[in-house]
């Protein structure tokens, strides 16, 4: 009897894998638990060359994102830096705060593209100034852009 066997995944399974990985299990675990359930499948050479053929696409379509991210932060920080007006009280302080929700307004207003405020980092804002804020396009892209608050 062997003494470990190999399946690839066709469900995300905790602290396994995830759907698509071809693991290595003990017989009895893939025979009761993992097999009759559809959380897997024996790894014959078929399976095998479609499971390489998906993460292939998958590979292919991540670098596109990748490319598409890269092309959206030329785009931002080539339209220079951003204007934010806000209510300003004695010596330049501003009432409230220069939110993400407000920057990423001003960025589609100018750029036409929609920004998620999520991956949006703005320094603690409290006068009027020009400061610096991080955009996350993608987990390896990030955009830095200028953002002027004035009076308004």
């Amino acid at each position: 009897m062997p003494k470990r066997i190999q399946l690839v995944l066709t469900q995300d399974v905790s602290k396994l894998g995830r759907s698509g990985d071809l693991v290595e299990v003990a017989p009895g675990y893939a025979r009761n638990y993992l097999l009759p359930r559809g959380l897997g499948v024996n790894a014959t050479p078929a399976i095998l060359k479609q499971v390489e053929r998906r993460r292939e696409q998958e590979r292919q379509r991540l670098l596109e994102e990748k490319k598409v991210a890269i092309e959206r932060k030329a785009a931002i920080e080539a339209a220079g830096r951003f204007t934010i007006s806000k209510q300003v009280g004695k010596e330049d302080a501003i009432f409230g705060t220069v939110t993400e929700q407000e920057l990423a307004e001003a960025i589609g207003a100018r750029t036409g593209q929609e920004i998620d405020r999520r991956g949006i980092t703005i320094p603690d804002i409290r006068k009027v100034g020009t400061y610096k804020a991080d955009i996350k396009l993608h987990p390896e892209v990030t955009a830095t852009v200028e953002v002027q608050v004035v009076a308004g």
